[in-house]
Order: C-alpha cells, then structure tokens, then sequence
C-alpha cells in the first residue's frame, strides 16, 4: 500500500490525512508505549483529540506562525503529541537531546529565541529551572509528567489538554485559518557539535516530506508493519524513518524502554522494522555468537555450518544462479538455525536499517548469511536526512546503496560527495558564512570522502575533517583502518591517531566481557579492567591483531603502536555525541599525555635504531 495520501506538501496535511484515513477505527493505533509490564497502544482517535487540544493550547498562549518551541525529551507519546501540535500551530520545533547538560541547552534556546519548551520529566524541568533567568525569551513550559506541586509559570501536559479542550469548546474557530506553506520552516535540529558550538540546520516541510516519499518508495512499508523506537527522536534520522515514513504509511510504532531493554523489548513487539547504528549490531553479533558457542560440540559445528552456506547461498544469489544443491541445504539451515535466531528477533522482522556511521562490511555479510537483512544508508542532518539507501533486491555491503529518488550526486575532484535535492536544508539558523561554506552553486558539500560504482551505488571512504596529514605529509583515512580493527572480537571501540605524527598509533577500547573470558581460560588474574590490559598475554592479542591488519595495508598507513584504554567512549563521559560518533578532538585532547608518551617512546626507540 505505501503512502496513505502520496500527495502531502506539509507535515500538518500529513497529520490530517492519517488521522482522516484512521478515524473511527478502534482497532487500529499508531504509537505502543509499555504500561505495567505489557505494550498498550494509543488509538488514532485519541491521539487526534490530544494533539488538537494541546495545539488550542499552544495558540492560546500566544505560540504562533514561525515561532521556536523546543522539545527536550526521551522517546515517549508526548513527543509525538508536542512535535504534531507545534507544527499544527505553524511553529517550529527545536528538538534537543535530554543527556545535553544545562549550559548547551542555554546556548541553543537562547540562539534560536524559543518562546516555549515542553520537557519530559522534573529531571529536565530542574535544568529548564537552573537557566530560566538566562533565557528573555522563553515564557511558557510545559511538563509532560504530572506536577506533584504548583510551579509558577509551568504547567504539566495533561492541564494544557484539559485547558486546550475547554478553549476549543468556547471558541472552536481557534485553530482555524492557519496555513503551513511548504517552504515554511518545519524544525531547526542542532548539529551534535563533535567540532564547535553547534548549528541549527534550518529543515522546511517541503525538505522532509520530500524525502519521506523518496523512502516510501525504496521500501514498501504498510498497515501490518510495526518499528521498534529507540534512537533520540531529536535526531533526524530516527525523526523521519522511524516516525514520519512509519506514520506516512500507518504502521505502529512501539516504544523501547531503553537500550538496555531493546532485546526483551523486540521479543514483545515483534517489529518488522527496526532502524539502528552500526554499534548494536557488534553487540547483537557478539550476542548471537555467544549462544551458539556457549554450548560447543555439534551445535557449535551446525551453526558455522549454516553461517558458511548462507555465504555461500548469498554469493550465488548475487551471480543470478543458485545450484539445487546450495538451495537444498540453505532450506535446511534455515530449519536449524536461521529461524531460531529470527524467532529471538520476534519472528516477523523484514529489515533492520544502519545509518548515522559506516557499517563494517563484513557484519553486513555475517548478518546476511544467517538470514537477517541490514540496508545500510547514508545521509546528514542538512540533507532531511536520507540521500541513499541499498536496495533489497540488489544488496551491496560496503556502500550505501544508490541515491533516493528526487536527489542528485556527484564527486567533487577532492573526492568530496555534493549533493542536491529537494530534502537539502535551507542552511543553518543565524549563520550565513558556515551556510555559505557547504552550499556552493546549489550544491550541499557533505564534507564525506566518496566514490561511486558502475552500478550508482556510493561509497564512503571517511569524513573530509577526519582525513590525517601525517608529519610525512602523508594523507590517510582512519575509517577504513578502525573498521579493520573494529572486527576483532577484542574490540569495542578504536580511533586512530596520527595528526602531524610521523606515523599512526590506535586507541582501543577492548571488549572487557571477551577479554574477560580470555584471562580465565588462561588463568589470568586482574582485579580491574586496568589490571587487565596491563597483562602481556593481553597485550599480545593486540599487538597481533595490528600485525595481521598490517599487512593488508600500505607502508604509511600501517599503525606502529597501540595504547589500551580501561574505560569506553561514551555520551556520559562527553567523548561521544548522542548520535553515538567519537567526539575526536575531544579523545584527543583528554588522552594526549598518554598518546605523546607513546610517540615518544617509539621516536626514542626509531632513533636509537
């Protein structure tokens, strides 16, 4: 069925048609939330009613055409009601991401002059309270779990409803006469800032309406699809693929608890969609290898068994022609192994979808060849997000699949991939020399490194600022070389160093639950995870993994020398931005002592030699 109204120009008239499809039947819902142990859904109706109370709401204190509203909450139906009814209103919503500390949400309402903010909890309402006197123009706070007390000038978000409801009962002509033009602002999302102060990339309703329908027509998607959430809503990626196409199309949406909880959570809602970072799939990989290991003997056997003739099965596929014999024995493994491990996926999953960083491709593989399809994709938060996608029936791992419809890209000759589209942004908010930076001649300069196939489908080799000009004057893409180190199974996290260095060295973050295993097997002794990559047995784990990858790589690109680090990157700690990227200058900055320490080591030991 694809798109319930294929021809929405805003997300208000998306909203409406939805609603209008769905009115009056009960059965159908499109958002679950966990209630007491067990998912409820919200009806259609019902979500119709709330968000037009909460828009009567909204006019009534004075929120109206272009002004900033921002959202600062997890991933919950609140969300959904507050982002529908500020854009119903002709608003613009700001989303921010709820780990951002008080002094980063100062800066960005104060730069985008919100006049309102609706939060989650009093977690975020104490950090709202510690900056209020900083922010002239914010005078309305909405709350969306119940106030305990009275707290002057904030009100919770079931008052505003019941408020919205009486205004609309006394002048239900309120929200009307309102039009939303297409090329009206529809949301300005602040770049995660892994480099200086974040920008507001300016995003139009014609820029994500576009692109919900370049995706809709990549990948059918229709009433009887379900999509696990638990990628930030304040992300684009999660905004337009898990929430607007998902709505666009009247499938139902259900709610993770948390990342702790998406295992448990997939067994319940039995998604057919799930939209994801490369880093799960290293858990759910490692995850998946552990319950076929754990046991050893001939279940072991039988799992590589089927792991090898999935690559087998895949790689004729790929050629046009699969032999009886492949097809009779991929039947087989599916029997014994590929639909056990899918029933732990709830059993009805169509595609999981990788974006927001590189997918190595050999997890690509790994996960096909045990029946479990990944479409990788690409795109930025200035480009609404998608700009391409891998086809399901033509699946290429290592790229992200051709452009979408209605967006045009080409290589610039430093390699760098422009691109052009109706989904591209109008630039950044208040800041026209980092807009003119990246637009030139109509094109959007993505500021990734690229290359395209014969087949269209496009290639990323790393990030234009991540590119490392060694002391040799040598320039090296550090992503290729961390995904070669990223598939050891001793791996959680790595980042290569290099910058104005005579060669590379890599800081890694050792998966502690294999290593863990590792020292017992061996009869290791650590009361720490310091204790333990101090050990040399540990250590020459590492150092072998860097000869093996050594070899697969040219001279300057070879990394010399590793430092092992007892602690992992993270949102918490502040060295990864809540899109789960290294915040690189910051790794940077905090590990230099130990990083000059070894470059001085090993010059001490290239000189004497």
């Amino acid at each position: 069925m694809g798109l319930i109204n294929p021809d929405f120009q805003t997300l208000p008239e998306l909203f409406t048609s939805v609603f209008s499809h769905f009115r009056g039947q009960g059965g159908k819902s499109p958002i679950a939330r966990k209630i007491n142990g067990s998912y409820q859904p919200i009806s259609y109706d019902s979500l119709e009613k709330d968000y037009h109370h909460l828009a009567a709401f909204l006019k009534s204190q004075g929120i109206k055409q272009n002004d900033r509203v921002a959202i600062l909450s997890e991933n919950r139906p609140g969300w959904y009601l507050s982002d529908m009814a500020i854009l119903s209103v002709g608003a613009i919503d700001v989303p921010l991401y709820p780990s951002l500390p008080p002094n980063q949400i100062e800066y960005i309402l104060n730069n985008c002059g919100a006049k309102g903010i609706v939060v989650s909890n009093m977690l975020q309402l104490g950090k709202i309270m510690s900056i209020w006197q900083n922010l002239p123009d914010l005078n309305l706070v909405i709350v969306m779990n119940r106030l305990e007390e009275a707290i002057e000038d904030v009100i919770d978000l079931n008052h505003a409803k019941t408020a919205g409801e009486q205004i609309l009962t006394d002048k239900p002509w309120i929200l009307e006469g309102l039009k939303t033009e297409p090329d009206d602002l529809a949301t300005i999302i602040y770049t995660s800032g892994t480099t200086g102060l974040p920008k507001g990339v300016m995003l139009t309703h014609r820029n994500i309406c576009e692109n919900v329908k370049s995706c809709a027509a990549v990948i059918r998607i229709d009433e009887t699809d379900t999509c696990l959430s638990f990628l930030p809503l304040s992300h684009a990626y999660e905004r337009t693929g898990g929430y607007y196409l998902m709505f666009a199309c009247g499938a139902r949406i259900y709610l993770a608890e948390s990342v702790e909880t998406i295992s448990l959570n997939i067994s319940e809602s039995r998604p057919t969609f799930i939209f994801t970072v490369p880093r799960l799939f290293d858990r759910m990989k490692t995850s998946v290898l552990k319950g076929a290991t754990s046991e050893g003997g001939m279940k072991q056997k039988v799992f590589f068994w089927a792991v090898r003739t999935g690559e087998k099965y895949h790689k004729q596929l790929a050629e046009g022609k699969v032999s009886s014999f492949i097809s009779m024995q991929h039947g087989l493994a599916d029997k014994l192994v590929y639909s056990k491990i899918m029933k732990k996926f709830g059993g009805r999953l169509r595609y999981f979808v990788s974006g927001g960083a590189a997918l190595p491709q050999k997890t690509g593989e790994f996960f096909q060849s045990i029946g479990i399809m990944i479409l990788e994709g690409f795109g930025l938060t200035e480009t609404s997000p998608v700009t391409h996608i891998n086809r399901p029936e033509k699946l290429k791992f290592g790229t992200v699949g051709p452009a979408v419809k209605n967006v045009e890209v080409k290589i610039a000759e430093d390699g760098e991939i422009l691109l052009k589209g109706p989904n591209i942004m109008k630039g950044y908010w208040k800041d026209e020399a980092a807009t003119a930076d990246v637009m030139k001649d109509g094109w959007f300069c993505s500021g990734d490194i690229g290359e395209i196939d014969a087949d269209g489908y496009l290639k990323i080799t790393d990030r234009k600022k991540h590119i490392i000009v060694t002391s040799g004057g040598k320039n090296i893409a550090p992503l290729p070389i961390e995904n070669l180190i990223h598939e050891s199974p001793f791996v959680d996290q790595a980042m290569i160093v290099g910058e104005k260095r005579p060669f590379l060295i890599a800081l890694i973050v050792p998966d502690f639950t294999k290593l863990k295993e590792f020292a017992a097997e061996h009869g290791i002794k650590a009361s720490s995870n310091r204790q333990l990559i101090e050990n040399k047995e540990v250590l020459q784990i590492y150092e072998k993994l860097l000869r093996n990858i050594s070899r697969q790589l040219a001279t300057h690109e070879k990394v010399r020398k590793f430092l092992l680090l007892d602690d992992a990157f993270s949102i918490e700690n502040n060295l990864m931005t809540p899109t789960l990227k290294l915040k690189r200058k910051d790794i940077l900055k905090k590990f230099n002592p130990e990083i000059d320490n070894v470059y001085n080591a090993l010059n001490m030991v290239y000189n004497t030699e």
